[in-house]
């Protein structure tokens, strides 16, 4: 403990020379920031760029928010749906034994079918729902990178950036090594959620048929 209190602290001092001052600070009068803190048009436009960004940043935050939200009440409802299968197949194996239970076969049916499309059609909706908030996202991040891009380029180039660019110049351009898709196995690759549960619900018409009159 001696020996820490009694250390000393040295403090190296640099000589500079005053060309080599002079030369830095013309250098730093040089960076493209400082010209631009002096061209009133270049200011204006980063200040308006890094605000337009900040809200580019907000908004695909709230967008992503609501697709998870979204992929959860889907989860929910099929969820639902499976459960409620469950129970259904278990009431009808439990009243199999009645005789004339057979008789009325299309009773505990049309409550299945109805069940079944009113949860379809929720669980559609809410496909519908994340899929155009999804494209929304995706061109909302589209955007934000084309503008960080221009952003950066200002802040290399200074007061010789054109201001007359503008950050969605050539960004909706299609490349050639683009892939073409398939309308049809696109929306099925986007509702296969829906596809299964319909897949689902015509299996169990034959099924509550052959527990109640096997």
């Amino acid at each position: 403990m001696a020996e820490v209190k009694d250390a000393q602290h040295h403090v190296v001092e640099i000589m500079v020379d005053g060309d080599h001052r002079i030369s830095t600070i013309a250098a730093i009068q040089d960076h493209p920031l400082m010209e631009i803190s002096e061209s009133p048009g270049h200011l204006l436009l980063l200040k308006l760029w890094q605000r337009e960004e900040d809200l580019f940043g907000r908004r695909i935050a709230r967008k992503e928010t609501r697709i998870d939200a979204l992929t959860r009440e889907i989860f929910q409802l099929c969820l639902f749906f499976f459960t409620f299968h469950g129970f259904f197949f278990t009431i009808l194996f439990t009243s199999s034994h009645n005789s004339n239970s057979c008789r009325k076969w299309w009773i505990p049916i049309l409550v299945s079918l109805s069940t079944c499309c009113m949860m379809i059609l929720l669980v559609q909706m809410k496909l519908c729902r994340y899929w155009k908030v999804y494209g929304q996202l995706q061109m909302e991040r589209t955007d934000s990178r084309a503008l960080t891009r221009c952003i950066q380029e200002l802040r290399m180039k200074g007061v010789s950036f054109d201001l007359s660019k503008e950050p969605g110049n050539g960004k909706r351009m299609k490349s050639s090594s683009v892939e073409i898709k398939w309308k049809p196995v696109t929306w099925c690759h986007q509702y296969l959620i829906t596809i299964w549960l319909v897949s689902v619900m015509g299996l169990a018409v034959p099924v509550c048929r052959f527990m109640l009159c096997a």
